[in-house]
């Protein structure tokens, strides 16, 4: 299985001509009956053996961490050590300079950047602990919140670095939680106090979201046809967008608080889960139907409930979402073409191109 990555490498090492790769994706969409641009493809497995390499590498990355935690000085009686972090770390950096770099193996170069900028993470943390000195964290939030903002900045340097040697698309949207992490931390800091206000947290993790959508959405127009890493990188930053965005506006509502919901509010729900839908087709990313689908299962289930059908809520309720789902499936491109051609011509123009991509 070749992406579009390989294909534009292809090119541009001569191996196959500009028309040629145009004929390809032409003959693919053809087979498909689905344009390209509107399948959302993304790289995660190039075959079996990303999956071999991927299980190798936990269990070695797992035995470099019990290492690193046998090496003393611990933070608190036999808790982590430093090494823990930095051995995984280094490990990460030196299988990826192969498997990354030299393989472009996808689904192990996306758990190798993860421990990478993980390991960096805990590596600073636990140092930081060592040095202030447990004593100093008391029940306040806010010398924990400052150590973690700090850990989190030189995991985000490290990251970049990351990104820079290694290109992996999954590491923008790594690097984009980093920086979200610390600012909420440093913000967390500055109110102080033993416990900080869920809503603040929530409203925080809510304007994050929005900026992390914002920046997905640079990318993704930097690449509407869809057929670079430009993509790929947009895909993860989407990803991690829409639960940052899906759960604080859901936690608002009360959804999150297991209790009944009102008839209105399932409805908001609801309501909230069309314009999700609506802005998923607009962008051509699923991303935010499936970090809503839990909650607004939720909702219909207790809407059913309140309607008399106790017995058969559960089931109503995944036969009408399961239902609406694959439908929608079925027909993007054809819903995603009207909703597209509602919105104002500059607003289209920024946005993923419908239909078969231009060949230039």
């Amino acid at each position: 299985m070749y992406s579009e990555q390989d294909i534009e490498n292809a090119v541009a090492a001569g191996a196959m001509t500009p028309a040629t790769a145009a004929a390809l994706r032409a003959h693919v969409e053809a087979s498909r009956a689905t344009p390209a641009v509107d399948e959302e493809n993304f790289r995660l497995l190039t075959g079996f053996n990303d999956i071999f390499v991927t299980i190798a590498a936990v269990i070695l990355l797992f035995a470099v961490a019990w290492i690193g935690y046998t090496i003393p000085p611990h933070l608190e009686d036999k808790g982590p050590t430093p090494f823990m972090g930095a051995f995984v770390a280094v490990t990460a950096w030196l299988l990826a300079e192969y498997f990354t770099r030299q393989r472009r193996m996808a689904l192990p170069s996306i758990i190798l950047l993860l421990a990478f900028s993980g390991g960096v993470f805990a590596a600073t943390m636990t140092l930081g602990g060592l040095i202030v000195g447990e004593e100093q964290f008391g029940n306040s939030v806010a010398p924990i919140a400052w150590l973690s903002s700090g850990s989190a900045l030189v995991a985000g340097i490290a990251t970049w670095l990351h990104w820079r040697r290694f290109m992996v698309p999954i590491t923008v949207a790594a690097g984009a939680s980093i920086a979200s992490s610390a600012v909420i931390a440093i913000i967390l800091a500055a109110v102080g106090g033993e416990h900080p206000p869920q809503n603040l947290v929530m409203a925080l993790t809510l304007a994050a979201g929005i900026a992390v959508f914002i920046l997905a959405m640079r990318w993704d127009g930097s690449d509407r046809a869809r057929q670079t890493r430009r993509s790929d990188v947009a895909f993860w930053l989407h990803l991690l967008a829409a639960p940052m965005i899906a759960h604080p506006i859901f936690f608002l509502l009360g959804v999150t608080s297991g209790q009944e919901i009102s008839l209105g509010a399932g409805l908001l729900v609801l309501a909230i889960y069309v314009a999700f839908g609506i802005v998923a087709l607009a962008i051509d990313r699923r991303a935010l139907l499936v970090s809503a689908l839990a909650y607004v299962l939720y909702a219909l289930t207790q809407l059913f409930r309140q309607f008399g059908a106790v017995e058969l809520n559960v089931a109503l309720t995944a036969f009408l979402i399961g239902s609406a789902l694959l439908l929608l499936s079925a027909f993007w491109a054809q819903t995603r073409r009207t909703v597209v051609e509602q919105l104002p011509g500059g607003l289209r123009e920024r946005l993923p191109i419908v239909g078969r991509p231009a060949v230039v």
